[in-house]
């Protein structure tokens, strides 16, 4: 909650205070950027909270409508507008022409909220799942955004989520730079650039990886080693990565390395690997 509040020396970092992302033009009827998120809502009679559809947008929206949850004097003036694209994208003066359905939020909004929240805090993905079996209706994007985020837990096969799949889907036989492999959690919209850059470092930097690049220099893929990055550097797959992509093979990439990462609440470990059968669309306990 440190973040939310008005900025003190507590904020002594970028990214301590909530609007310090925000460009300064946004903010110019504001009159300050230090001010708080309640105090700000307190300023308004009316509150439009646009929504985009990629699943952090969603995680963000169940967080922010939780958080709010108990303040009866700001949930009363909050609407949602369902975007079908990230408004972030377009000129401002574009998306205040879209012509989008407002609804007024509800005590059924607020606790499907706080209920999706509370399940993906939750330390095993099973309330995540059990979601999928509620009716969703007044979070409409909430759905794909559910299958979106089990879709990373670990494959039932594989043994690597859907983003990590993609990097190796995204690898030609002659080897392609790192920054393309990258793109290919750009493209699931899911993972910033850092979270991506650890997803492919754990398949590089491993007891038997699935990925290995040409030459003899170490793998960096940091963002400053690839805005510099040498021409023809390239990555390609091991025997164990083009196994993993062979449907027919039974090769899974945790039999080989240590896995420790977080999904949601959930600490995913060798010992405890909660996995995701995507052919059957269902949740496989340790």
């Amino acid at each position: 909650m440190m973040g939310l509040e008005p900025r003190s020396a507590k904020h002594c970092n970028v990214g301590d205070h909530w609007l310090d992302d925000v460009a300064r033009g946004w903010l110019k009827d504001f009159g300050t950027r230090d001010i708080g998120l309640f105090d700000l809502c307190a300023k308004f009679d009316s509150i439009e909270v646009w929504a985009d559809p990629r699943p952090n947008d969603q995680l963000v929206l169940v967080w922010l409508l939780n958080l709010l949850r108990p303040y009866k004097e700001f949930t009363t003036k909050l609407s949602l507008v369902h975007t079908d694209d990230s408004a972030g994208n377009y000129h401002p003066q574009s998306v205040a022409k879209w012509k989008l359905p407002v609804f007024k939020v509800t005590d059924a909004h607020l606790t499907m909220a706080g209920r999706a929240w509370s399940a993906w805090r939750a330390p095993t993905p099973e309330r995540w799942f059990d979601l999928l079996s509620t009716d969703l209706t007044r979070l409409p994007r909430l759905r794909p955004a559910l299958i979106t985020m089990l879709e990373e837990l670990p494959d039932l096969d594989t043994g690597l989520g859907e983003n990590e799949m993609g990097m190796l889907g995204w690898i030609d036989d002659e080897g392609t730079e790192p920054r393309l492999v990258l793109r290919a959690a750009e493209l699931r919209e899911l993972y910033d650039e850092r979270e991506a850059e650890e997803l492919l470092t754990k398949m590089v930097e491993c007891p038997k990886p699935a990925i290995v690049e040409l030459g003899e220099m170490p793998l960096d893929t940091s963002r400053e080693a690839r805005l510099n990055e040498p021409k023809g550097r390239r990555m390609t797959l091991t025997d164990l990565g083009r196994a993993i992509m062979d449907s027919k093979s039974d090769e899974d990439f945790s039999r080989h390395n240590p896995i420790h990462r977080w999904w949601g609440g959930t600490e995913l470990t060798n010992e405890r690997l909660w996995r995701w059968d995507r052919r059957n669309r269902s949740l496989v306990a340790p």
